[in-house]
């Protein structure tokens, strides 16, 4: 959409488009992760490894960088009335409450009990198919050792893989390396940037899982959203993580990428989101995934502290139902693109097409290279992603 074309849909959306960039600038405040990574990740697990997995991590967070009660304020005092077509007026009051839920989720972390519920509103606990789902994936047995998988990369070595495949794509890749990221890598939306975590080791099977899940989706998915009219395919509708991350598990899987250990880490996480609502301990989820399911206690440790992280976090339960659904999909033989026009989901699918047909929504520019051909060789996640519930 070139500045004139753009400048007379303003014109004749004169309400909608004041409302939106009143939007735009309450909630580029409100990045969750950004105040849910911890700052003394690798301390507290080695305290906790050293009190033979029995005293829980005391992990600390960011400052809050907002007035959440002000900002509460001035969310709900947008005149939505002025909207005219119903439906776009309605997925902007849904898009208000979702992001008031997301600051009371900023404003309680590390208060367990509130912070949880808020979680709750914002991401749901695992169904009882979602944990059926997780057990039989772990009951396959786990594949032989691959020279693919050896952690013998660093941070550096990271940066330049990813700078190189970036070339497949129209859009400019800004790394930095931080401390502060509970992952090995994330996307940071607000600011475009692919966040390499500093003090850690990647395989080679690694690096291509990052590059199309993190460059081939997450970006994809940003850049697309910022090149929208509307700043609210940028920002994210209500509820995108389930789509976001199942299309990007599923990019993984489509360039040949995914694992049976991936698959299984998904599983893993699934379970020790369902231990919240069990009323577990960090040491409670620990002791149940490394000592009843025997996962290494390396890896054990970051699965419970991503979802025990703010007083417990379950945003982590939705990657392997986000992939079962995108999965399912594609077998329908149903494109992408419409998931794919910025931080969107599936449950809203009818309003971005009403956005379209009302030219409040292009065409997207960049498409995710890895879904033009399944380069999976793995039967056994064939058989898996087939038999999901």
């Amino acid at each position: 959409m070139n500045a004139k074309d753009l400048v007379d849909l303003q014109r004749a959306n004169e309400s909608l488009f004041e409302i939106d960039a009143n939007l735009n600038r309450l909630v580029k405040k409100i990045e969750l992760l950004s105040y849910l990574n911890p700052l003394n990740t690798e301390k507290e697990k080695q305290r906790f490894f050293a009190s033979k997995y029995t005293e829980d991590p005391i992990l600390k967070y960011p400052k809050i960088k907002f007035h959440p009660y002000k900002l509460h304020r001035m969310l709900f005092s947008q005149r939505l009335e002025r909207i005219t077509d119903q439906k776009v007026q309605k997925l902007y009051q849904d898009i208000i409450y979702y992001y008031s839920n997301m600051a009371q989720c900023i404003q309680t972390i590390g208060e367990p009990k509130k912070f949880y519920y808020n979680s709750l509103r914002l991401y749901g606990t695992p169904t009882e198919k979602d944990v059926q789902n997780a057990q039989f994936i772990l009951h396959h047995s786990n594949e032989a050792e691959r020279a693919d998988m050896e952690k013998i990369y660093s941070p550096d070595d990271a940066k330049a893989y990813f700078d190189e495949f970036s070339k497949l794509y129209d859009f400019p890749l800004n790394i930095k390396l931080s401390t502060a990221i509970a992952a090995d890598a994330m996307v940071s939306n607000s600011t475009q940037t692919l966040l390499i975590k500093k003090n850690t080791k990647f395989s080679k099977n690694q690096l291509l899982t990052l590059a199309n899940h993190e460059i081939g989706v997450h970006l994809v998915t940003t850049y697309n959203g910022i090149e929208q009219p509307l700043k609210i395919f940028s920002n994210g509708f209500p509820r995108n993580v389930e789509t976001q991350e199942g299309l990007a598990v599923f990019s993984e899987y489509m360039s040949g990428a995914l694992t049976l250990e991936r698959l299984k880490t998904l599983a893993y996480r699934v379970l020790a989101s369902d231990s919240l609502i069990k009323g577990y301990s960090f040491s409670d989820t620990f002791d149940l995934i490394h000592g009843s399911y025997k996962l290494n206690r390396n890896d054990a440790f970051n699965i419970t502290m991503r979802v025990h992280r703010g007083g417990g976090f379950t945003k982590d339960r939705l990657y392997l139902s986000g992939l079962k659904k995108i999965y399912k999909r594609h077998q329908r033989g149903e494109g992408m693109d419409t998931l794919l026009t910025g931080k969107v989901t599936m449950d809203y699918e009818a309003d971005i097409v009403n956005l379209q047909n009302l030219g409040l929504a292009s065409p997207i520019t960049h498409r995710n290279i890895a879904f033009k051909e399944n380069k999976n060789e793995n039967t056994t996640l064939d058989f898996i992603l087939n038999h999901l519930k």
